[in-house]
């Protein structure tokens, strides 16, 4: 937990700094206008179904989880809760759009503040729990809860490291807020405080996962084995709320869980549903559809995203593996995209395309263990061996680079190929030599890639 909120914190920060002044000085609405703007509609599209995916993989796994701790805390069926909690996201998400996502949410992080502090004492002192001091370098009844990081693990640590920074930044999550503020520096002063508020939010949960590790759950009603043991550990926070905290506190705590996957939950239905409004239905579907007409898509797609991830949430043993399977796509195929939509808008649709079967297939042979997704590919230090593996190589962040380098090869090599009449125009079904602005286009990279372009007078059929 400590390790990903400071992550949180980093990607806040470099999303500030690199990403906020390009989103905004061009008035964009989601984090789609610029790859549509730059590859075109139909890649667009194709560009928008993994951060579909994992909005909606996003929302079903908050559901599953808030069950889940219903049934620990009290003992009520996780599949009422998660049908409560739906209904409830969906309605005021609903009604008030991206007001009642700004307003709820600053309700909820002050509940999740004030609940999670009060809960932290009573843990502590219960007489089951030894000095978190102590156990943070001895053993007691687990092993310590300050651990290390092997030498074999440094490249999957990079990796993830990378991962979580950087692709946590393509998500209309973090843009509908940069690009709903009243100006560029409200919106960069927002990530960075965000950023603040990720160290501070993180230290509660750094508290409570200790106390469990600390703790001698044999002298609790949980009895033994351990969570750890039983392969509970995911549900550390509304085990300790439970066995560790007067009933009372438990409540409290359960509030601050049910706060934070309401937040959560709202914020990845109003995104994936404004991104099909805005980028699929208006400007694809019906081009000339009217203000009330988009508004009345967006509410659609509300209802049939919010169904969809209540009937995934049931199967919530996997949703998690998809949803993390969806996050790795985002940064694998997105990020490069933005990267070259915002910074290189020398790059064409079949760079795009190229880029994006590119990533697709290096990330897809890679493979999956939590969805049993066996490895074609084996990079250097792969570790196979009763029906296991693990990759330690950094093979998402070479998968984004050998995506970027090939956005911006195949993009230099197709407006070569047409401008210089190498290849018939006709040909060129994506149109990127259409006007004067590709041969811009391309002298600009013949610049950088130091080569003479051919003046426009000789490229005229």
């Amino acid at each position: 937990m400590w390790m990903s909120s400071q992550l949180c914190s980093c990607y806040s920060h470099a999303g500030g700094f690199f990403f906020v002044n390009p989103m905004r000085s061009k008035n964009y609405v989601t984090v789609m206008d610029p790859l549509q703007e730059t590859f075109g509609n139909v890649m667009g599209s194709l560009l928008f179904i993994p951060p579909l995916l994992g909005e909606v993989f996003w929302f079903a796994a908050i559901l599953a989880s808030l069950g889940a701790t219903m049934r620990v805390i009290l003992d009520i069926g996780g599949t009422l809760a998660i049908i409560i909690s739906a209904c409830t996201v969906i309605l005021y998400t609903l009604l008030g759009g991206l007001y009642s996502v700004a307003y709820t949410d600053i309700i909820q992080l002050v509940f999740i503040t004030l609940s999670l502090w009060v809960c932290i004492p009573f843990a502590l002192v219960n007489s089951a729990t030894e000095s978190i001091y102590y156990t943070a370098t001895h053993r007691s009844y687990q092993d310590p809860w300050i651990g290390k990081i092997e030498n074999q693990y440094l490249g999957r640590w990079l990796d993830d490291f990378f991962y979580l920074v950087l692709g946590s930044i393509p998500w209309q999550t973090y843009f509908q807020r940069v690009l709903s503020t009243a100006s560029p520096g409200q919106a960069r002063l927002i990530s960075y405080l965000s950023g603040l508020g990720c160290f501070l939010m993180a230290i509660p949960s750094v508290l409570i996962g200790a106390v469990a590790t600390s703790t001698d759950w044999n002298q609790t009603s949980y009895g033994l084995p351990s969570p750890f043991e039983r392969g509970e550990s995911a549900m550390i926070l509304p085990l300790v709320l439970r066995y560790l905290c007067p009933a009372y506190i438990s409540i409290a705590g359960l509030g601050a869980i049910a706060a934070a996957a309401m937040s959560s939950a709202d914020s990845a239905l109003l995104s994936a549903s404004s991104m099909f409004a805005h980028n699929i239905y208006r400007k694809i579907l019906r081009k000339k559809a009217t203000e009330t007409e988009v508004l009345w898509a967006m509410r659609t797609s509300m209802l049939v995203f919010g169904a969809g991830a209540a009937g995934l949430a049931f199967y919530s043993s996997s949703v998690y593996d998809l949803w993390f399977l969806s996050g790795e796509l985002v940064y694998a195929l997105l990020f490069p995209q933005l990267c070259c939509a915002l910074f290189a808008p020398s790059t064409n649709t079949y760079g795009s395309a190229a880029g994006f079967l590119v990533g697709l297939v290096l990330r897809l042979l890679a493979g999956e263990p939590a969805l049993s997704i066996p490895p074609i590919i084996c990079y250097p230090a792969c570790s196979l061996g009763n029906g296991t593996y693990s990759q330690l190589f950094p093979f998402k962040t070479f998968t984004v680079l050998l995506t970027l380098g090939t956005i911006i090869a195949v993009s230099y090599l197709a407006a070569l190929l047409f401008q210089r009449n190498l290849l018939p125009r006709k040909w060129d079904v994506c149109n990127i030599t259409r006007g004067t602005s590709t041969l811009i286009s391309l002298q600009q990279m013949d610049k950088q890639m130091g080569s003479p372009t051919v003046p426009l007078e000789e490229n005229r059929d």
